[in-house]
């Protein structure tokens, strides 16, 4: 037995039925959610974050059977992907059909396809999906380039007057892993806590990455970037508190400490003996406890009003790769 929506989800279904915009939460972050096939509506999105109208917006579905509503093909690896790792913190980047969603791809011939696996957000993509609404574009709920929001408050904070739901702090933390399958290979667009080695076990294919794609006859490599597809979050600069955020080793903070005149706080692994009044926080040992740290406390940290914002570089390894690409846009 299905049970009932809450009111609350049935409030959030009917605005965005009606063209609105709401507060919806996932286990990634919480997004700004609007119908994905109502041009009006996406359109609302990027004036109120301040977003390029070129730069696309995942397309938040209930299940993979809705994916065939937007994409035209659907490789096998895809597939696999989608079995694998739906619902959850994985995007998909297809081949779009034609005269659907195009504002929500921003004009591209790909569209970037997600299945959350949040509860509250499975709810209302649900109740959506009873009033017409096919799929639902939502970006981060913040303003364009800056902290991502994993709490109800730090959405209602950018957006007062929005309809937020409250689904508590995001299990995850950080933004979806970004794979595109557009290409006739699978390419590693964003990291995110799904690792490389997961992702090409789970597909049966090797997932290239940046890095990999150096690795690969010059002519191959050249293909596959002729075709790259723009994605969600891929700017140099992103996900930036108001404090100047550097990332340093423990030795380079150590060695530069004495020497600045700013308000510096230190966010760290490494134990360190600091000057007085610098203040350091722990940073999480594990790679998935910090990733859903991250964003609250570069916001906690931003709030105590220094000037700068110093974390501790992230360890090597792939299960540190989300990590430390979102630490790396905030930084650049």
């Amino acid at each position: 037995m299905v049970n009932a929506p809450s009111d609350e989800v049935t409030r959030a279904a009917h605005v965005l039925s009606q063209g609105g915009l709401i507060g919806l939460p996932t286990e990634t972050v919480y997004g700004l959610a609007a119908d994905a096939l109502n041009p009006q509506a996406v359109a609302a999105i990027f004036q109120a974050k301040g977003r390029p109208a070129n730069h696309p917006l995942i397309v938040h579905v209930a299940d993979a059977a809705q994916v065939a509503l937007f994409a035209h093909d659907v490789p096998v690896f895809a597939q696999a992907l989608m079995a694998a790792f739906w619902p959850g913190p994985l995007t998909l980047i297809l081949p779009k059909k034609n005269n659907v969603a195009d504002a929500a791809a921003g004009g591209h011939q790909t569209i970037a396809l997600r299945c959350p696996a949040h509860p509250m957000a499975q709810a209302v993509l649900r109740a959506a999906q009873s009033l017409g609404v096919q799929g639902v574009a939502a970006p981060s709920a913040n303003l364009f380039g800056r902290v991502s929001p994993t709490t109800a408050a730090h959405v209602q904070e950018a957006f007062p007057s929005l309809l937020v739901l409250d689904g508590g702090a995001c299990a995850v933390g950080i933004e979806s892993t970004i794979v595109d399958c557009s290409r006739g290979a699978l390419v590693l667009l964003r990291p995110g806590m799904l690792s490389l080695s997961q992702l090409s076990q789970a597909s049966g294919v090797t997932v290239l990455s940046s890095r990999s794609l150096e690795g690969i006859s010059a002519s191959t490599a050249e293909a596959l970037n002729a075709q790259d597809p723009a994605a969600p979050g891929s700017l140099a600069s992103h996900y930036a508190p108001r404090a100047r955020v550097r990332l340093l080793s423990a030795e380079a903070m150590l060695s530069r400490l004495p020497d600045r005149d700013v308000q510096v706080v230190v966010w760290a692994r490494s134990v360190m003996h600091l000057p007085a009044g610098v203040r350091c926080v722990a940073m999480p040992a594990d790679a998935a406890r910090c990733a859903h740290d991250l964003f609250a406390q570069l916001r906690a940290l931003d709030d105590q009003g220094v000037t700068e914002i110093w974390v501790e570089t992230p360890p090597d390894g792939e299960a540190w790769d989300g990590v430390r690409d979102r630490l790396q846009r905030a930084a650049a």
